[in-house]
């Protein structure tokens, strides 16, 4: 019997593509950073200005932050980038898993109390201190929590359901306040990560909702921007994951930061917004950021990428190289983005073709597993 879609070829005629369970998208032995998107249902402004009913719900986006500001510490889960929208919010999230596993039972059990009421019994081994929560009959039951606890199910879970109900507190109705469950795409490499960092942080801009990034109330760019300005940021957000200030050595370690300061990824925050204002298709600002190139990115792909959102639908993002080899360790015989990915890593892709498997380039590295 043919194979009903090719490996990485286009969808065939006649078969849409199905929905994918969270195991054959999430790997932490492939990496620890996720793009993840939730829309409100039917994608109504149920987060912002409705201009059919006339109703302003702007601030129902400042209880997502806060949300996230809360849960950032209880979970083993970095947040990247964010932006909370009118309709949706994004998350580039990093799950560190090496952290989780340091917790103590203690530690573990102390943190879902955070989340959730729990039994009776699990207040008494927190309150009783280290000795009853370390005890062998409880190993089975910390391993469960500890893996809750760096779970992006049960992260956005966490987010989600107590939004969905306080909204639906207010507005005195019933039902779904979420178009289903999350939409989650890996993110194979370096690049991959900033594309998807830039891309989220611009949301705001492209929507046409300020039009300078660091304006954005409810986006990480704005936070990032204070940050580089020594001032406080004035508004309700998480702790981001912390970009190098500048002349940090690179570590390669579980804990590893993304690649690039600061500074390098304000700038190309700024040529990207430049792009956008000049839209897709058009020509490219002035001043392309070296950062592109040491990552292997196209100029004019990652261009037209950040200003008309070409990821949409894609399960995963990374180089060629990293996306097959993601399908190889799933089982998988079809992935969208094949033909994105060569175009958006076309650099990284003429570079890979001249060094050997001994000396990759930095820019294919495959971000490191926590």
């Amino acid at each position: 019997m043919p194979k009903l879609f090719p490996l990485f070829g286009l969808k065939s005629e006649g078969y849409p593509g199905m929905g994918q369970p969270r195991r054959n998208q999430i790997s932490l032995k492939a990496t620890p950073y996720y793009h993840l998107v939730s829309r409100c249902v039917r994608r109504e402004f149920l987060c912002g200005h409705d201009p059919l009913t006339g109703k302003d719900y702007s601030h129902r986006r400042r209880w997502i932050c806060q949300r996230l500001e809360r849960l950032v510490q209880i979970f083993a889960v970095d947040v990247c980038a964010y932006a909370v929208m009118s309709n949706h919010y994004h998350l580039v999230v990093r799950i560190d898993e090496q952290t989780a596993r340091s917790w103590t039972p203690h530690e573990v059990l102390r943190r879902w109390l955070m989340l959730f009421k729990g039994p009776a019994w699990m207040h008494e081994v927190v309150q009783s201190g280290h000795r009853m929560a370390s005890h062998p009959s409880m190993s089975l039951v910390v391993a469960m929590y500890r893996s809750r606890l760096m779970s992006l199910s049960w992260f956005m879970r966490c987010i989600n359901e107590p939004i969905a109900r306080r909204a639906n507190r207010e507005d005195e109705v019933n039902g779904h306040f979420w178009q289903g469950r999350y939409r989650c795409q890996a993110l194979l490499d370096e690049g991959a990560l900033m594309t998807a960092m830039t891309y989220v942080d611009l949301n705001p801009l492209r929507a046409g909702i300020v039009e300078r990034p660091e304006d954005a109330e409810y986006a990480s760019v704005a936070q990032r921007f204070a940050h580089a300005a020594g001032r406080p940021f004035p508004g309700t957000g998480p702790k981001l994951m912390a970009l190098p200030a500048g002349g940090a050595e690179e570590s390669d370690g579980p804990g590893a930061s993304p690649p690039l300061t600061l500074l390098e990824y304000l700038e190309l925050i700024d040529w990207s917004a430049r792009a956008v204002a000049a839209g897709k298709g058009a020509a490219m600002p002035d001043g392309i950021p070296p950062v592109l190139s040491r990552l292997g990115l196209s100029s004019e792909m990652f261009g037209d990428f950040v200003a008309a959102g070409g990821g949409h639908g894609l399960a995963v993002l990374g180089d060629p190289d990293s996306l097959r080899s993601w399908a190889v360790s799933l089982g998988r015989h079809y992935f969208r983005g094949r033909r994105l990915a060569a175009a958006l890593f076309r650099c990284a892709g003429e570079r890979l073709r001249f060094s050997s498997s001994k000396h990759v380039d930095r820019s294919q590295r495959p971000l490191p597993s926590t």
